[in-house]
């Protein structure tokens, strides 16, 4: 077993130099492409969901507090489900064909969704689109520490995950443009709608693309890396033939010993981190409408309002994102979490729709850095064999645990004020910047991965 460990190991590592040498491809920026548009697709249909909370709760489709709870609450349990699944087929069967899957299992629920007419059914259908919707994000960040330069790896990821989130805005925008009704189908149903054809553009489109060579190296499959491998070296950029040697222990794009966490270690942390994560990433989406409600603001102010702040992630990643590789990955996250402490506390007081509205937006920000940055963070610190499954299982702890935070956010808002809210989410972002400092690895900026 260990020596067949061993020469996964090393197979990995030559495939991996070999990739890694050659330069930034046409075909590499088509996966980008194709990669992002599944982000968008992805992250389009939380922030949808995010807003049809504020929709549901006015006439004609009222829903009561527990429906409205268990509404927002079902893509995440579907996500708690879905992300390991999902995973463990990423690193058995490949990052392409898992993400396809993925990908479907949206476009299957938002479609039914679209077609319900009761709110068990809705419920039943955001489970079900949750199930790809987890899985998305630790794939596709699996996919790109995989196959993309280490020196751009982080820059290319936060371009990834900076025009992905103008999905968010976008669809909201798109659901206040096509209410009540476009065509005499309700707006919120063109909009699921929508979010279903995206995700199934994207699982076409990467029938076109490569696998991973990493990974077909990692589960023995060394024909098919090699012909993975010279895909990544066609048009003008070089051969990609086995006389490209790996560079030496010395070089820039050879792992860095003391920069991984292995095992069960390594693991625990990235589940602690992902479990402390949604009270912030994802709680503040999810409540900006309702938190817009209690502070006696209209639906459309309160949905506006939303589609604006949504504008703040993609801000975040493209600003971030020409000097990510520049940065360490534990400064980043510290920096980031403890902004959003503070903006957090800030929007819980004000009361002017432009404060909030500025508030949120550089509260969105932060949080996007904190999310995108844990994500290249946890993919570089966790090796090829078990990238997607180890990702994976962090990122569906983070769903479980978001299970919880409409039910524990409405309960806190209703019980102790809206501010109440606003400081568990500080307590949370504290915690994680302690175990980050104290426990978590430097990263792999601008080195190779495992």
């Amino acid at each position: 077993m260990l020596t067949r460990v061993q020469n996964a190991s090393a197979a990995v590592q030559a495939i991996g130099a070999r990739l890694d040498a050659l330069p930034f491809c046409r075909l590499r920026l088509a996966l980008f492409g194709v990669l992002t548009l599944a982000l968008f697709a992805d992250i389009a249909e939380v922030a949808l969901g995010n807003a049809l909370g504020a929709v549901f709760q006015a006439p004609p489709r009222t829903m009561t507090q527990t429906e409205l709870s268990l509404f927002l609450a079902a893509i995440f349990a579907g996500g708690a489900v879905g992300a390991p699944l999902f995973g463990l087929a990423g690193d058995r069967f490949g990052r392409r064909l898992a993400l396809q899957l993925a990908l479907v299992g949206i476009a299957l629920g938002s479609f039914g969704a679209a077609a319900s007419h009761d709110p068990v059914a809705l419920i039943g259908f955001r489970f079900l689109s949750g199930l790809g919707i987890g899985a998305c994000p630790p794939l596709i960040a699996a996919y790109m520490a995989d196959v993309m330069p280490p020196h751009r790896r982080g820059t290319l990821s936060c371009l990834c995950a900076g025009f992905a989130f103008l999905g968010a805005p976008a669809i909201i925008f798109f659901l206040r443009a096509a209410s009540p009704t476009l065509l005499g189908l309700e707006g919120w149903r063109w909009a699921l709608g929508s979010g279903a054809i995206l995700a199934v553009i994207a699982a076409g489109l990467l029938v076109f693309m490569p696998e991973s060579p990493r990974w077909l190296a990692a589960a023995g499959r060394l024909a098919e890396a090699e012909q993975a491998l010279r895909r990544f070296g066609r048009r003008g950029t070089g051969p990609a033939g086995p006389w490209i040697a790996a560079p030496s222990a010395a070089g820039s794009t050879r792992p860095a010993n003391d920069a991984s966490a292995p095992g069960r270690r390594g693991l625990l942390l990235l589940c602690a981190l992902y479990a402390l994560a949604p009270w912030a990433t994802i709680g503040f989406p999810l409540m900006s409408g309702a938190v817009m409600v209690a502070k006696q603001f209209s639906i459309g102010d309160s949905v506006v309002a939303a589609g604006l702040i949504m504008f703040g992630p993609a801000l975040g990643n493209l600003l971030l994102a020409p000097a990510i590789d520049r940065i360490g990955r534990r400064a980043s996250l510290i920096c980031s979490g403890g902004a959003m402490a503070v903006l957090g506390l800030a929007f819980a007081f004000a009361t002017g729709f432009l404060p909030l509205v500025a508030v949120g937006i550089a509260f969105a920000l932060a949080s996007a850095i904190y999310a995108s940055v844990l994500a290249i963070y946890a993919a570089e610190i966790t090796p090829t064999t078990l990238r997607a499954s180890s990702t994976s299982m962090a990122w569906g702890v983070g769903r479980f645990v978001s299970i919880f935070v409409p039910l524990a956010c409405f309960a806190l808002i209703h019980h102790l004020g809206l501010w109440s809210m606003f400081v568990l989410i500080a307590v949370a972002l504290g915690l994680s910047a302690i175990l980050i400092a104290v426990a978590g690895p430097h990263g792999r900026s601008r080195q190779a991965v495992a």
